[in-house]
């Protein structure tokens, strides 16, 4: 059961991997954007099987920390785009 889990974690790597070229290449920051949030998504994914295949101390606490991570990484995005986009006579007035 530990060898599925393990090659499971490495499937996600790889595909995380190839989501790597959507954050380089994106047409888009909203695409770039949703590329990250999947490398966060898959990260967390593999370090949970990771953890639940090994007895490694710490790996559940390094998936949440990078949930977290991801989590505020969209939040920062939102704030920056709605700063860019937002009219300044509008920024006057609050």
């Amino acid at each position: 059961m530990n060898d599925f889990l393990l090659i499971a974690a490495g499937f996600i790597l790889l595909t995380v991997a190839a989501g790597l070229v959507r954050v380089l290449r994106g047409p888009g920051d909203a695409d770039r954007m949703m590329a990250v949030q999947l490398l966060g998504t898959g990260g967390v994914a593999s370090l949970l099987l990771i953890a639940s295949a090994t007895t490694v101390a710490g790996v559940e606490d390094v998936a949440l920390g990078l949930a977290l991570l991801a989590a505020f990484a969209s939040v920062a995005f939102v704030n920056g785009v709605e700063t860019d986009d937002s009219d300044p006579s509008e920024a006057n007035r609050r």
